[in-house]
């Protein structure tokens, strides 16, 4: 029996490992579909300065231009913002920018703001915000570049240069929240909304 119960598919506005897998140990079926949108372009003209409100607009402009193509389907919209006090930070560019990144958060607490949106017919009909908060541990330059070199690459393709589910694990000495936050999709408030909406069987 499928758990998935709408008419049409569930679709991810998002390529992420971490947000497929957490949809599929899940068992639901979906198909994921890339949103085509300017995030830095979006956050820029919103003019915004709150991390949440920022993770959340760049959420629903997902949901909503996948949203645009798929008429009759639900599709989630996610993103996630990192912030240091005030101070927003984006994916690394490359080594030396994660390596300064993780120079600033190292032996400091930070906040993940998680967000997801549902998009129907181009409309947003659910939306919620979860938060973790990451203490990271007090690090040298030598265990730094360590981790960097065996992290390689992949410190590029996550905000603060890490992947908690991976070796980013040995970053830190505290952490507060759930593991679907701190993985970028809140699955605990998502499925709750379509088990309401019935499009779940469980």
């Amino acid at each position: 029996m499928a758990l998935w119960l709408g008419k049409s598919p569930l679709i991810l506005a998002s390529q992420s490992s971490a947000r497929k897998m957490l949809l599929a140990n899940a068992g639901l079926q979906f198909k994921t579909v890339t949103a085509d949108i300017d995030e830095r372009g979006i956050q820029a003209a919103s003019k915004m300065s709150s991390p949440r409100e920022i993770g959340l607009l760049l959420a629903r402009e997902k949901a909503k231009a996948v949203s645009a193509h798929h008429s009759g389907s639900h599709v989630i919209g996610a993103d996630q913002t990192l912030a240091l006090g005030n101070r927003l930070f984006n994916k690394p560019a490359g080594r030396d920018q994660a390596m300064a990144q993780l120079r600033d958060l190292a032996g400091k607490s930070h906040e993940l703001n998680s967000a997801v949106t549902v998009a129907h017919d181009g409309k947003i009909v659910f939306e919620d915000v979860s938060v973790a908060r990451m203490t990271m541990r007090e690090m040298t330059e030598a265990q730094l570049s360590a981790y960097l070199d065996v992290a390689g690459d992949a410190v590029t393709t996550s905000v603060g240069a890490y992947q908690l589910e991976g070796l980013g694990i040995h970053l830190f000495e505290r952490i507060e929240g759930d593991h679907f936050t701190i993985l970028g999709l809140p699955l605990l408030p998502l499925l709750a909304f379509l088990r309401r909406e019935r499009l779940v069987a469980v």
